[in-house]
């Protein structure tokens, strides 16, 4: 395509915080939702499946790649701006390629208060609306008042009551999983001015706790299962003797510091490693306790059954 860059066979190795996983058929950062449009109607005409990548700290990208187009949501669509509005608060414009902790330490510099959990979160801003994501208590449905999003067809506007937000869903990730075309380009938010030196002291508490309790420093996902109603994934996986537990020694692993990650030591096991410990941590938890844990980290290509 004349106008846009579309590179091939492209690793994505590196557009993942799982770091594995194979290339991309086809590959394009978008500036905006023309371009993104243009990409869906190329991929169309050329007969090639679409996925959306944000920051990559939510999937799980087979070894055999994406046999078709990447667009990658990312710096080409990252705007960040502010707003006050006359009664006082402040309208704040993220771009969903924009990192969803630079959105909080934004909302941190003005003295707002609400996003302070948001800091530590790895995710997209995009990524972020479509899963609703949140920590400590908090999630990004408790600020957004608006979302701009391409439906396959011409840029739209949600309200928040729009969005069907809920426990780690809203309408994009039920659209997408209609199987109908659907990219977030960027969402407006509301917060309320607080007292800076208290919104610094709460962010920098929530940042130690992450840290002492999360292998941050370690390749991974994040939370690998959903909370499932009236238990904690994590809680459940102990009971069930894995948390630090291993299939083999290809790297991924159960962290021994939070059994809710699964993690990929050194960056050295492959995605099908990855996704046969956790597999076996579902099956195991089952038999353990009768709870059936649901995979937070989407699954990306083909992977073996």
């Amino acid at each position: 395509m004349a106008d846009i860059r579309i590179l091939e066979n492209v690793p994505l190795a590196g557009y993942s915080t799982f770091r594995c996983g194979g290339p991309a058929k086809y590959f394009a950062e978008p500036s905006d939702g023309n371009e993104v449009a243009k990409l869906f109607r190329w991929a169309g005409e050329t007969g090639l499946d679409v996925f959306v990548l944000g920051n990559g700290s939510n999937c799980l990208i087979s070894d055999n790649g994406f046999d078709g187009l990447v667009i990658k949501i990312g710096r080409n669509m990252s705007e960040l701006s502010s707003e006050e509005l006359s009664d006082g608060r402040v309208k704040i414009k993220a771009g969903a390629g924009l990192l969803l902790s630079r959105f909080g330490n934004y909302c941190t510099e003005l003295s707002l208060t609400g996003a302070e959990f948001a800091c530590g979160i790895p995710g997209s801003c995009g990524g972020a609306v479509f899963m609703n994501a949140g920590a400590y208590g908090g999630q990004v449905e408790d600020f957004i008042t608006k979302v701009i999003y391409w439906n396959g067809e011409r840029v739209l506007e949600a309200s928040a009551d729009e969005c069907e937000f809920g426990y780690r869903r809203s309408l994009f990730a039920r659209l997408e999983a209609e199987r109908k075309d659907v990219v977030i380009l960027s969402f407006e938010a509301v917060l309320s001015k607080g007292n800076k030196d208290e919104i610094v002291k709460l962010t920098e508490e929530l940042r130690a706790k992450r840290t002492a309790s999360q292998p941050l420093d370690v390749p991974s996902a994040g939370s690998t299962f959903k909370r499932p109603e009236g238990y904690f994934a994590a809680k459940l996986i102990e009971e069930a003797g894995l948390k630090g537990f291993a299939l083999d020694d290809s790297g991924a692993q159960v962290s021994p510091k939070h059994a809710g990650f699964v993690v990929n030591n050194g960056g050295r096991a492959k995605a099908s490693d990855v996704k046969k410990l956790i597999d076996h941590v579902a099956e195991k938890v089952y038999e353990n306790s009768g709870v059936r844990l649901e995979t937070e980290v989407r699954l990306i290509g083909e992977f073996e059954r």
